[in-house]
């Protein structure tokens, strides 16, 4: 069975124009029952005034208040056929007539009708209640009796000479007197009118006004619906905003049009849009991309922000309009970062699985020296396992790290050392009692000040290499603080090198002379970086995120001892005490004399 088409949906401007032109009829609409309200409310105390205007002018009649008195006084109440033609009647008659009130009412002090619109409701109780009237007050009132809705007054009739109510006179009857609520709805009709075109008017202009403003929006978006524009800005948001490549877009009349949240964070500048390129606060090299006159070329590396990042840049045409330039930033430190860390997380695996395994080989040697009862050289073996330490690597003096993070990092450490023929040894200073909770970041700097001192060993002119670690923790309320010290047998660093040059992104040594080229290979470089200048920029960058830094205590001198480098790291312990370091040398001020 085909199916119907599918009736498409309103275009947004169109569904603008109905809600617009709802809200200005509900407007109009409410303003004009408000007004008709107010004017219904007016005109009915209006009618409650006249009313007891009117009433109390009958109720002050002598001539009534005489006639009430007598018939108060009398036994019982007349006939219904005398009241109707008694002066009361005619009377009450006159008045109503003349007012054009819907009823105009007299009774006794028992609120029995002396006069009446309806005779043959004469002699009968009122509908309403007298009780107020006949207490002395007067009143107001609107509601419903014989003849129909009405608003109306009551007043008490006082006996002739005895005064009023304030004057203590006596209340012989009372006097009501009410207007038809169909004759106030006339009146608030006739008033009306002119609200009514009022709202006609405004209900008109709004439209016209509705029809002007959806033209002018269609003109405004160019005739694109919300969820089009919703997903042009969601495309650019995506771009710009949620890479993290850096994003700078270069206008054709030289002017920066785009200037992305990761380009703010990899050059440390704010958002430069707006900012003449020629002018902008930039690494000369960036600009050198866009020149007239160059061409699309491969990416280049610079040094930006305390970053090494890769850069390059890209003609934006459209069609045949030349729109400017965009420029990509790509942040090289972090991914090196990240390959150091993983690095020291895979090492520091596969030492705690050697650790574990020598562990188990430890004790099934237990085991079976106690099942054939050999218990004295079980005593032994277990008297050399706790004097060796718990590490069973190539490292000297194991036994003084007793976190088990730093004893399987730096086991492992010994291991690739020994390798390479570096003796890994910890020196006698070293003293930590609390537990290391930030691993990634210990093992990450120390990896890197280890590998660079291996690799300055084995190039170094001594015959005996070996690297020595010292690492002590000073506690905080905050989280301990680490200090590392790493020196080395190594040549140290050439003469007149800066101490602050080792630290740049880019710097590495090679066999004595500084070769600033990121593929150099050997020195104070990158450890395993492979020589590209970025171990210790890295190490010293990740310590200053947590506030601490890493720093060249001594350059080392040709034929060794090599450099000596130090770190802090504050906030990577805890669990340590205030008496720990009574007593120890402070590492920042010492001199190692590996």
């Amino acid at each position: 069975m085909p199916r119907s088409p599918r009736t498409p949906p309103l275009r947004f401007s169109t569904q603008t124009l109905f809600l617009q032109l709802g809200v200005v009829l509900l407007v109009v609409l409410l303003s004009a029952a408000v007004h008709a309200w107010l004017t219904y409310d007016r005109v009915g105390r209006e009618a409650e005034n006249q009313a007891l205007t009117l009433a109390r002018a009958v109720a002050a009649d002598p001539s009534v208040q005489a006639n009430v008195l007598a018939i108060s006084e009398g036994a019982g109440t007349p006939p219904p056929a005398v009241l109707r033609a008694g002066p009361l009647m005619a009377a009450a008659e006159a008045v109503r007539t003349r007012t054009g009130a819907l009823f105009v009412v007299i009774t006794d002090e028992t609120g029995l009708r002396l006069a009446h619109p309806d005779p043959d409701r004469l002699g009968e109780k009122v509908s309403t209640d007298p009780s107020e009237a006949l207490a002395g007050q007067e009143v107001t009132t609107r509601n419903t009796g014989t003849l129909g809705p009405s608003a109306g007054a009551k007043v008490p009739v006082y006996a002739p000479g005895t005064g009023t109510g304030t004057g203590g006179g006596t209340v012989v009857g009372e006097v009501s007197v009410g207007y038809s609520m169909e004759s106030v709805g006339q009146s608030v009709a006739r008033d009306i009118g002119p609200v009514g075109l009022t709202a006609a008017g405004a209900l008109l202009a709004g439209v016209l006004a509705s029809f002007l403003l959806r033209r002018r929006l269609q003109r405004l978006t160019l005739g694109l619906e919300p969820e089009e524009i919703s997903t042009l800005v969601h495309d650019q948001v995506a771009v710009l905003q949620g890479v993290d490549d850096g994003v700078i877009g270069v206008s054709a009349d030289g002017r920066i049009s785009v200037f992305n949240a990761a380009a703010q964070r990899l050059l440390e500048q704010p958002d430069l849009s707006g900012t003449p390129w020629a002018d902008a606060p930039v690494p000369e090299q960036l600009r050198t991309l866009t020149r007239p006159d160059a061409a699309e070329a491969d990416a280049i590396e610079l040094v930006a922000g305390g970053s090494v990042l890769v850069a390059s840049a890209r003609k934006a045409l459209h069609r045949s309009e030349d729109l400017g330039w965009v420029v990509m930033l790509r942040d090289r430190t972090e991914l090196q970062q990240l390959t150091r860390q993983l690095d020291a997380v895979g090492t520091m695996s596969a030492a705690l699985r050697a650790q574990r395994h020598e562990f188990a080989n430890q004790l099934h040697t237990i085991a079976g020296l106690m099942s054939i009862g050999q218990h004295q050289q079980a005593r032994s073996y277990l008297a050399g396992l706790a004097a060796t330490g718990p590490l069973k690597f190539p490292v000297d003096q194991a036994e003084l790290l007793q976190d088990p993070y730093l004893q399987a990092f730096v086991g492992a450490k010994g291991v690739e050392a020994d390798e390479r023929g570096v003796t890994l040894r910890i020196g006698p200073e070293t003293l930590v009692r609390g537990q290391v909770t930030e691993p990634q970041d210990v093992t990450t700097v120390l990896g890197n000040l280890i590998d660079n001192a291996v690799n300055a060993a084995v190039a170094g002119s001594s015959p005996d290499r070996w690297v020595e670690l010292e690492v002590l923790d000073e506690p905080h309320d905050d989280g301990g603080t680490l200090h590392i010290v790493v020196a080395d047998s190594g040549d140290g660093l050439a003469a007149g090198t800066n101490a602050e040059a080792v630290f740049a992104e880019g710097f590495t040594t090679a066999a004595g002379p500084v070769v600033p080229a990121p593929a150099a290979a050997g020195g104070r470089s990158g450890g395993k970086s492979g020589g590209q200048g970025l171990g210790l920029a890295l190490a010293r960058k990740l310590a200053r995120r947590r506030g601490g830094d890493v720093r060249l205590l001594e350059p080392g001198t040709p034929g060794g001892p090599g450099a000596v480098f130090m770190a802090s790291l504050p906030r990577t312990t805890a669990g340590t005490t205030a008496g720990t370091l009574a007593g120890t040398q402070d590492l920042a001020g010492k001199d190692n004399d590996a």
